[in-house]
This record gives C-alpha cells, structure tokens and sequence, in this order.
C-alpha cells in the first residue's frame, strides 16, 4: 500500500469504508463518514487528530469568517470541524494525495457543508492569507521537507493569526517546537499534551502600524 503522502487516484465505490466519527461545531454529535485504503488513518480518527480537537474545543471556537487552512487534510476531520464550527469562512482541505481530496469532499457533501474547498497545494491561490490553520502534519517525510512545508505555509498566515499543530511527543514534537521559535519569523509555544501528543500554536507577528 502506498504511504499516505504519496499521490493516489480517487477511491472507486467498492473501496469506501463508513465509520462513525465525532464532530463538534453547530451540531456537535457522532456522524457517519466514509474513507478508503491509501488515506491517512483510514475508517477513524486517529489520536493525534482527536487530541488537536478536543483542545481547540477547550481553548476557543475559530473566528467566525476568513480563510482557513487544514494542511495535510486525510479524510478531511480537521476541515469539517472547522466548516461546521464557522459556516461564513471558506476552509482550504489541502493534501498531496487526489484520493484524500476527493474522500474529503465527499464527506463535505454528505454534512451538507459548502464552504469546504479541496486543492493540492500547488492550486492554492498564491496571495490568499489564512486566518487560522490546523494541521497534524506528515512528520515522517523528513526534517528537511518538513520544515520547507511548514516554511511555505506558516508564512501564509495573516498577521497576528496562529496556527495550531498536534505532533507526537517521540517523534519530535519538543525539537519541533523549538525549530518554530528559534530565528523564525513567529514564534511558538506548547498549548496542550495528551496522550503522548503536543499541540503546538505558531503565531504570526502582528502587523506594524
């Protein structure tokens, strides 16, 4: 099987597999969804993602308008979450696999949610800043290509917003923090830990009068 980063085509009928998973916002509640083999944490939602919702759901809700970004989207639990929790903001699921984004719009469509736009990274429009941005990023492609994703989109982020990322605490989350707010443009700090994951907010510099 392909690892969950590397491009795949969209999943055929056949494949798709229906889980129940929890989600919060206007309709907090248990819902039906569907993923496939080839996704991320196919048929659930796996821990660390769960860990980054129950903190924003403890912390505050997301603004209510705005572009937002799930970077690294899977299945789509972080855009859905943030769609339904602020139905006037536009939510970018962006992901490197074709079969994520067409998983992630499919379950859009089955919540009913509109403001949900699926895009590999490249269709992205380059002068869009995000209000927000959540991510569980892909910490096993490498140091290196992490930090050039976390480069490229962190300096995307209005001025004055953050970013929250969940990363597990023994594949680097506390070195990880310390990259993000050593000679950065932003600075970072812990805001949770759970169940051996760290939730790390990245905030943009405000903008100079």
């Amino acid at each position: 099987m392909p690892h969950y980063f590397e491009p795949e085509l969209p999943a055929s009928p056949s494949e798709l597999r229906e889980f129940a998973a929890p989600l919060w916002g206007a309709a907090a509640g248990t819902v039906n969804l569907v993923s496939a083999p080839g996704v991320f944490s196919a048929g659930r939602l796996d821990t660390g993602t769960a860990v980054l919702l129950r903190t924003e759901r403890r912390v505050a809700p997301p603004p209510p308008t705005g572009h937002f970004l799930d970077l690294g989207c899977g299945w789509g639990p972080l855009a859905l979450n943030l769609a339904r929790s602020a139905p006037q903001a536009t939510v970018w699921a962006v992901d490197t696999n074709p079969r994520a984004l067409a998983l992630t719009d499919l379950n859009a469509h089955r919540l009913g949610l509109d403001n949900i736009r699926t895009a590999l990274p490249r269709a992205v429009p380059p002068d869009t800043e995000f209000g927000l941005l959540w991510s569980n990023p892909p910490i096993r492609v490498g140091k290196e290509p992490l930090h050039q994703m976390l480069r490229q989109w962190l300096a995307r982020l209005a001025p004055g917003a953050h970013a929250d990322l969940v990363v597990q605490k023994n594949l680097g989350a506390d070195s990880l923090e310390r990259w993000l707010d050593t000679g950065q443009a932003w600075t970072a700090q812990k805001l949770a830990s759970a169940k051996g994951y760290r939730v790390i907010r990245v905030s943009a510099p405000v903008a100079s009068s």
